[in-house]
């Protein structure tokens, strides 16, 4: 037969062929193993930090607010470590106690003085026309204030609200409260939300009621509370307007400290 005119290609062989095939396997195994360790690495990365959150976390839980200062002070990047483990945390949560607070100060008048104890990343003052002196362990934020939440700046009778945002941690909470009861103006308020497991007596935590009992010896009036919510718990107490000048001393039930479980 005659050659079709003009018609010089040139073919692949079987092996030109099975080569490229080999390359592009060899190709996608390296890429594979690349995908795979860079996976492995953040896995790991992940587990690092999070052990690292815990550990701080039950530090914060068993120690005194003035011994956490200390602990900070020592290492100030390790509170940024915790901060960014606590929003990984909470970002499991359906709902954030913080933006019910929020809520009730928008309700409520935007002239009331704020005072947010354990503010953390001050999203309350950043989403409320409200005046809010926040405080915290450490910050470099420069509108937190530094300081042990048992002994604030602010004068007496000076705030008009007092905000505990899961933030009674310290093995003397009774001394925050009894900070925010001397800031606070009388028939001022008393906001606190806190993680639930902590107030549940059949699972070691403490009796809601000896708990709302304690603060209104402290001078305090219980207004409403809310146990709705499957993660917190949130109590809205009333300074007193007229103060017992002889408060009896005041048996403070034990708060189980919320420690994270292994993800």
């Amino acid at each position: 037969m005659e050659a079709k005119k003009g018609v010089n290609r040139k073919r692949r062989t079987p092996q030109n062929g099975e080569s490229q095939t080999k390359k592009k396997r060899k190709h996608e195994k390296v890429d594979g193993k690349s995908k795979s360790s860079s996976s492995f690495l953040d896995k790991m990365r992940a587990r690092l930090s999070g052990g690292h959150f815990r550990m701080i976390n039950e530090k914060l839980y068993t120690c005194t607010g003035s011994e956490a200062l200390s602990y900070f002070e020592e290492d100030p990047a390790l509170f940024n470590v915790y901060h960014v483990g606590y929003q990984e945390q909470m970002s499991h949560w359906p709902q954030q106690p913080v933006n019910i607070i929020i809520k009730w100060l928008k309700d409520h008048s935007p002239s009331l003085i704020v005072a947010d104890f354990g503010c953390g990343d001050a999203r309350l003052a950043r989403n409320v026309k409200n005046k809010v002196f926040s405080f915290d362990l450490v910050s470099s934020d420069p509108s937190v204030i530094v300081c042990d939440m048992s002994n604030t700046p602010l004068e007496s009778s000076s705030i008009d609200v007092a905000v505990f945002c899961l933030s009674l941690m310290g093995t003397n909470f009774s001394s925050y409260l009894q900070e925010a009861h001397r800031v606070l103006k009388p028939c001022g308020w008393l906001l606190i939300a806190e993680v639930k497991s902590r107030f549940d007596p059949s699972n070691g935590g403490a009796d809601p009621n000896r708990f709302s009992k304690a603060i209104c010896k402290l001078g305090f009036t219980l207004e409403s509370k809310d146990f709705s919510n499957k993660m917190f718990i949130l109590l809205y107490f009333k300074k007193k307007e007229k103060q017992n000048s002889k408060v009896k001393e005041i048996d403070w039930p034990e708060l189980k400290p919320c420690l994270y479980k292994r993800r």
